[in-house]
């Protein structure tokens, strides 16, 4: 058991001693005596002193001596051990423990001094905590926000930066579920399965998970928009966990939805630019003359009153007329005379609309809001916003339709095809037609509080029959812009074709009238106009309704002359049993179209039931 007992201590990888009852040092271990530089076996009588740095030497030695004495044991007791080299400061610390050796009668008391050595120990342990309190400064500069979690899900560590962006502390989250604490559910409050969690996808399937449309919560209840990267752990090729590392995106978001808008708004005001530009190319192929009014006569002058009268208001106007007398004419003339001039007119011609079309082309559409529908489309109540609308042929509105449009003229808003955003609208309404709109009221084919919020001011422009002084000045106007356009040298109009002009009674007005002229000038071949060729279809096929004047000169007064007009109508709807268009209608008998002869007889009131 002896020779045991000295292997065991001799060969002991710790400092091991043995200790009299005089507190001198009997025995060394090999360990010691290298450390001590001592080549034989044999110990000197070394004092305890002299083994180590007593700072409490007094303290230390009566401990040992009751070791020794009475069998007390001292365990991990932190003592330092004295240098071989006295110059070289006490640098090795340790823990010593002690405990009484048995012994016969014969011997002398003896304690065995076990020290540990731990200055390379608390070496590593110092660096180790200098190396983690280096990473968690490295973590905590880091601006994203960085979480680690376990195979479990449970976080093992979180950086300022996430607390700083989510709220939560070390102590909320360590030890705890990520996914249940900030990632449960999506904004809307559905719930949102861990087994779903890409997070947690890189624990199991080792791969790295991305992430840009996701929210983590807030600890006062708020999502957060993050973007992030989850990258799995792994210790000798087995997983261990993952680490997140996100960003808050909130800025980013709303810089994207400023950015957006700002997109959508440019389109917008692109598409809108771009219809004025088609509608102003558009506008640049109607003849100037429609945008000028030329003429002297009473008729014309009545008319040019109105205009200046309502031009200056907002007041929406209907302008009534007969086909081609130039009531586009009349619209641009109150426009441009108006507080909105600078602002668009826009004409919509509602004849040639198709009924399927007709909220896209008034409203616009939004982009797959029906087949076809390729792009979002400015409509074109958004085009004239802070101008004038001009809805030409304004009777032609389907019924079914009319009620929309008068919905958006009182409430100055409206809502594209397909879209559910409201845009509100500043537009003055000028509206033209060549029908009777109250009796198109009174067969129900026209709404009566559309009509009435069109008609405010009603303006009626007389036709060119009732304006013999116009015709002159306007047929020069169109002969002279004709032959400029056409390339053709100037050419002039003869008393007599003046004369022949003045007699013809212009079923077609102003329109008629600017035809004529121009296949006068195509037919010339020489330097005089052939106005003989061009108005020979008009007069085998016209019969005027006032004829030449006797060579007596004779003549009636216009009272007298409008009567005989609307007897000879009587007669002629008596004749056909009130038939007015078709073939031997009254229209065609009189050899006029029937827009013509129904206008006229709105103007004489001749209704069926006045003449039985």
């Amino acid at each position: 058991m002896m020779n045991t007992f000295n292997e065991l201590f001799h060969d002991s990888p710790l400092f091991v001693a043995v200790i009299d009852d005089s507190l001198v040092c009997r025995d060394l271990n090999a360990v010691w005596r290298d450390y001590l530089s001592m080549t034989t076996a044999a110990v000197e009588a070394i004092p305890v002193a002299q083994l180590f740095s007593l700072e409490n030497e007094l303290l230390l030695m009566d401990q040992i001596t009751q070791v020794i004495h009475q069998g007390n044991v001292i365990s991990g007791r932190s003592v330092t051990l004295r240098e071989k080299d006295p110059a070289v400061r006490f640098m090795h610390k340790g823990l010593l423990s002690a405990w009484r050796i048995s012994q016969t009668q014969e011997e002398r008391m003896r304690a065995l001094l076990v020290f540990t050595e731990t200055t390379e120990y608390s070496r590593a342990i110092n660096q180790f905590n200098r190396l983690q309190t280096t990473h968690e400064l490295i973590l905590n500069a880091v601006g994203e926000g960085i979480y680690g979690v376990d195979c479990e899900g449970n976080t093992t560590f979180v950086n300022e930066a996430a607390t700083q962006i989510l709220g939560w502390r070390a102590e909320d989250v360590i030890g705890k579920s990520l996914h249940d604490i900030h990632h449960h559910s999506y904004p809307d409050g559905r719930p949102y399965p861990s087994s779903e969690c890409p997070i947690y996808a890189a624990v199991t399937d080792g791969k790295v998970h991305r992430g840009d449309d996701e929210f983590f919560w807030r600890t006062d209840g708020i999502s957060v928009p993050v973007e992030y990267t989850s990258t799995p752990l792994r210790e000798d090729g087995k997983l261990k966990g993952a680490v997140v590392v996100f960003r808050d995106i909130t800025e980013r978001r709303k810089n994207e939805r400023q950015r957006e808008a700002a997109y959508t708004q440019i389109k917008i005001l692109k598409d809108l630019l771009e219809r004025e530009r088609d509608y102003l190319r558009d506008e640049i192929n109607v003849n100037i003359n429609f945008g000028e009014i030329i003429g002297e006569s009473q008729a014309l002058k009545r008319t040019l009153a109105q205009i200046e009268a309502v031009a200056k208001t907002s007041t929406s106007v209907l302008i009534l007329g007969e086909s081609g007398v130039g009531k586009e004419m009349v619209a641009r003339a109150i426009h441009a005379n108006s507080s909105r001039a600078d602002k668009p007119l826009v004409k919509v011609n509602c004849a040639s609309i198709p009924k399927d079309l007709f909220e896209s082309e008034f409203f616009g559409h939004v982009r797959g809001s029906f087949t076809g529908a390729h792009r979002d489309r400015v409509g074109r109540l958004h085009l004239a916003a802070g101008g004038t609308l001009f809805l030409d042929e304004v009777g032609e509105i389907p019924l079914d339709l009319q009620g929309k449009l008068l919905r958006a003229l009182q409430e100055h808003e409206f809502e594209r095809v397909g879209d559910d955003k409201t845009i509100k609208v500043d537009v003055r309404i000028v509206a033209a037609t060549n029908r009777d709109l109250k009796a198109e009221v009174e067969a129900g084919r026209f709404r009566k509080d559309l009509y009435y919020r069109l008609s405010i001011f009603p303006i009626e422009v007389p036709p060119l029959r009732e304006r013999i002084q116009d015709i002159g000045p306007l047929a020069i106007q169109f002969l002279n812009n004709i032959c400029k356009e056409l390339g053709r040298d100037p050419l002039t109009l003869t008393r007599q074709q003046l004369d022949s002009l003045n007699r013809y009674h212009w079923p077609g007005n102003i329109r008629e009238l600017k035809n004529v002229i121009e296949r006068a000038v195509i037919l010339t071949k020489g330097s005089r106009l052939r106005l003989d060729l061009a108005m020979s279809h008009n007069h085998q096929n016209e019969k005027p309704l006032i004829a030449a004047p006797p060579e007596n000169n004779e003549f009636v007064t216009d009272a007298i002359f409008r009567e005989q007009e609307k007897l000879n109508m009587v007669a002629v709807l008596r004749h056909t049993n009130w038939r007015i268009s078709g073939t031997d209608g009254a229209a065609e008998l009189l050899g006029i179209k029937p827009s013509t002869f129904a206008y006229r007889m709105k103007v004489y009131g001749i209704k069926q039931s006045d003449y039985p």
